[in-house]
């Protein structure tokens, strides 16, 4: 044990301390003990116990720890610390500007554990409400999570998508080749990324020399692909082929497993073939032309020998903007902006869903602030009309099932959308048991994000998804496909299964600001993955369409 490694143990000993709310003059002691013990000229480890105990800063009980520590290797006390705290809690230590007082505020009082969860608190401007967090202090806290996310190498879809386009277009420009297309996990529109991929003519030993010409490391070295990391902890892969070659290999990588071993069971795939394009791949086979988003269940080659391929949704068919939240709760947006960009952007209604009551930590309206937003949302319809608000609300589904309101107040909504913000940490009979109850609620419209997961760093809670899509079914409750980049949930690979029962799903940005409604695009990209149509997506509707769903639901309450 290098005093450099004992200092390290008392200052994280002191934080974590702190942290879980102990004696200040305790936590305060080891942190001093670290500071000492790091501008000492000779090693602890060379020193005599008496010695270590007489340095000012030190004293018997410190110097007891130090002793333990050249003896065991370990600091016992650090130890029990480090098992009662989650890992997540940990990791906020490596995250700039946010201290030891700041991560017990967001540990305890808003029940975060994770970076991730963290991020997503600062997005929906959650941090403000409590002391010590200002406007500032929040996005300072966003920015250095995005940088250390960034570091780890695994991406969100709408994380790298412009760093991918942008790419693509310099190595086009700097070899002079057009060859250059993408492949792999990006072009299958798949949520998370951990290579970019392209098949290019260009020579793999070319390709190499620029690369580590320019600081970049190799990842892999094979025959006929390379890949390679630099200073933006990307990583980027090659397939270098000849150019009659170009097609199939688009076509070998640009697809699942699953797809490509039923592809060359089925029908197979003659390698050495000049294409001319990637479509004349499945012209010659007299098999419709499969998108790459597709391109992952075997049973998607069957429909497209029968030509069942459906016409999938596209972003220009979502109508109305669902699940919106405005400054009544965490939104950054006053109704009247909302609104008002929503008409701007083409949008023929707006269903304003506010968090409801228990959701303290977003300032959810209790039930005399839901009738004043109601006014104001009857007051607007006149202006704006035909443009439609909709009264709704993000209702929290609590830990016995129940919605957070009495029926007198979930009676004057259009729609309310049932999710679940707290207590997540459950096995999969508590989750189904609190699901259930909620989709048997006769003022249930919506489900809201299903599992409760944030991509890349929370798993969402088990659920039963064919039990949840069979109970939606006979109740008549739309499942939301929650298209905020980092929630993307319901997961698209069991959207399908959904569609099988015909139930209803509905793509919604969760907005809580007008750029939000911009994340509706990550929500279609996902729900093409699931060969989703228009028509059975709920934001799809014309506003006499949502009208009359609006009327359907108050029908069965």
């Amino acid at each position: 044990m290098t005093n450099e490694a004992i200092a390290d143990n008392f200052s994280l000993l002191g934080k974590l301390m702190d942290i879980h709310g102990e004696n200040s003059f305790k936590s305060k002691s080891y942190a001093t003990a670290a500071f000492t013990i790091e501008k000492l000229p000779t090693e602890l480890t060379e020193m005599e116990y008496k010695k270590i105990s007489a340095i000012r800063g030190i004293g018997e009980t410190i110097a007891q720890k130090i002793a333990e520590q050249i003896s065991t290797g370990k600091l016992q006390l650090l130890d029990e610390y480090i098992t009662n705290t989650p890992p997540g809690i940990l990791e906020m230590l490596t995250i700039k500007g946010i201290g030891p007082k700041k991560i017990a505020t967001i540990w305890k009082e808003l029940s975060i554990e994770t970076i991730g969860e963290l991020l997503y608190a600062c997005e929906e401007n959650r941090l403000m409400l409590y002391k010590g967090f200002g406007e500032k202090t929040q996005q300072n806290i966003k920015e250095s999570i995005q940088f250390y996310l960034g570091a780890q190498g695994s991406y969100l879809y709408q994380q790298i998508e412009n760093f991918a386009l942008n790419v693509e277009a310099k190595l086009k420009a700097f070899f002079k080749n057009p060859h250059f297309y993408s492949t792999g996990a990006f072009k299958r529109q798949l949520e998370i990324i951990d290579t970019l991929d392209w098949v290019t003519t260009t020579a793999k030993k070319v390709i190499t020399d620029f690369f580590t010409g320019n600081g970049y490391q190799i990842i892999t070295d094979s025959a006929d692909y390379s890949s390679f990391k630099g200073p933006e902890n990307v990583t980027l892969g090659f397939y270098s082929v000849a150019e009659h070659e170009i097609n199939v290999q688009i076509f070998k990588t640009s697809c699942s497993e699953e797809f490509l071993a039923e592809w060359n069971r089925t029908i197979g795939l003659d390698a050495n073939k000049n294409y001319p394009t990637e479509t004349a791949i499945f012209s010659s086979n007299q098999i419709h032309f499969i998108p790459h988003y597709l391109r992952e269940s075997s049973s998607i080659i069957t429909k497209a020998k029968e030509n069942e391929l459906p016409r999938v949704i596209e972003t220009e068919d979502i109508k109305g903007i669902i699940h919106s939240h405005s400054k009544w709760s965490d939104g950054n947006n006053t109704l009247e902006e909302m609104a008002k960009a929503a008409i701007e952007q083409g949008y023929e209604y707006l269903v304003i869903s506010d968090h409801s009551k228990t959701a303290f930590y977003a300032q959810g309206l209790y039930p005399e602030k839901v009738l004043a937003q109601h006014e104001q949302i009857d007051y607007l319809n006149e202006q704006i009309a035909p443009f439609k608000i909709f009264k709704s609300i993000e209702s929290d589904i609590l830990n016995d099932g129940n919605l957070d309101y009495e029926p007198d107040i979930l009676s004057k909504f259009d729609v309310v959308i049932a999710s679940i913000h707290s207590n997540l940490k459950m096995n999969e009979e508590k989750a189904m048991m609190r699901l259930l109850k909620a989709i048997e609620n006769p003022f249930t419209s919506i489900l809201g994000h299903l599992t409760g997961r944030l991509l890349l760093s929370r798993n969402g809670y088990p659920v039963d998804h064919q039990k949840i899509i069979d109970a939606c079914f006979a109740n008549n409750v739309v499942i939301e496909l929650n298209a905020h980049p980092r929630r993307l949930d319901m997961d698209w690979r069991w959207i399908s299964k959904a569609l099988d029962k015909n139930v209803l799903i509905s793509i919604n940005p969760d907005a809580h600001s007008i750029d939000g409604f911009a994340d509706c695009r990550f929500g279609v990209l996902a729900a093409q993955k699931a060969g989703l149509t228009k028509e059975q997506n709920l934001s799809s509707y014309y506003l006499q369409q949502f009208e009359s769903f609006v009327a359907e639901q108050k029908g069965k309450r």
